[in-house]
């Protein structure tokens, strides 16, 4: 994930009251045990955008102070999965259809703080996130048809197969865009080793450093899916909260880069 400060610590106040906030959310969950599947992951993906914005609005300073220490990293996706957890119980409690209203609540959370995105920045520069986008998506869909190929029961996975192949490929190519195009840098210390790969091989002053990135990512996406295949099959609880994590960290640092990218690039 690409990120212009480091990881921060909340102070404690904070800290203690999300690991209450979570603790409480797992004592909740293992009470109701409610249905995890396909469908709840998918209810989960708005949430995780949730975060990614929540997270940009704190990297532009654009939050209020008595909020910042909750968004920061990595408090961002503790507070996140608490709030989403708590929407979670509380609708299977009161007998709904928990996935339809979970989306719907993380989608009525992530439009204002896409709009307060857009407020807080001096110009959006879209084009080379929306590029990113296209061609994550060419990424995706040439590796999903030859996975599917080479191991058709991937296809178990369902939606969510291919949905974690997207996710990081855009991952992949949004960071390549933002170190080789946009010149932001990497934190995370083994992609940036990744990156450091691709400066040294030969080309690299025309190809760019990021696309070791790139290739790293889609292959293990793809292993991840073959691992996956059977549990999903199976329709093992572990396997989709599995499946629900690995979307969450392709998919939340990729739309924090494209959002980033259009407000501060």
């Amino acid at each position: 994930m690409i990120v212009p400060d480091g990881v921060v610590v909340p102070p404690l106040p904070y800290l203690f009251g999300l690991v209450l906030l979570l603790a409480a959310v797992g004592a909740a969950f293992a009470a109701r045990r409610p249905p995890v599947g396909e469908r709840q992951v998918l209810a989960l993906v708005p949430w995780m955008l949730v975060g990614s914005v929540a997270h940009v609005l704190y990297v532009v300073g654009a939050l209020p102070g008595a909020l910042r220490p909750f968004a920061g990293t990595p408090a961002v996706y503790l507070s996140v999965a608490g709030v989403a957890g708590v929407a979670w119980v509380g609708l299977d409690a009161a007998g709904r259809d928990p996935c339809r209203l979970l989306a719907a609540v993380g989608a009525a959370l992530l439009l204002p703080l896409l709009a307060a995105s857009v407020g807080a920045a001096p110009r959006l520069t879209p084009l080379w996130p929306g590029l990113a986008v296209v061609v994550a998506a060419a990424v995706a869909g040439t590796t999903w048809g030859g996975l599917r190929r080479l191991r058709p029961g991937v296809a178990a996975t369902g939606g969510l197969g291919p949905l974690v192949v997207f996710a990081h490929a855009l991952d992949g190519v949004s960071t390549a865009v933002g170190v080789d195009v946009l010149g932001f840098g990497e934190r995370t210390p083994l992609s940036r080793l990744i990156l450091d790969v691709g400066a040294a091989l030969p080309g690299a002053d025309v190809l760019g450093t990021g696309w070791p990135f790139v290739v790293v990512k889609v292959a293990l996406a793809a292993v991840v899916v073959v691992v996956l295949a059977e549990p999903v099959r199976d329709e093992s609880t572990e396997g989709y909260a599995m499946a629900a994590l690995v979307v969450a960290v392709g998919l939340g640092p990729a739309v924090h880069n494209l959002v980033l990218f259009s407000v501060a690039g």
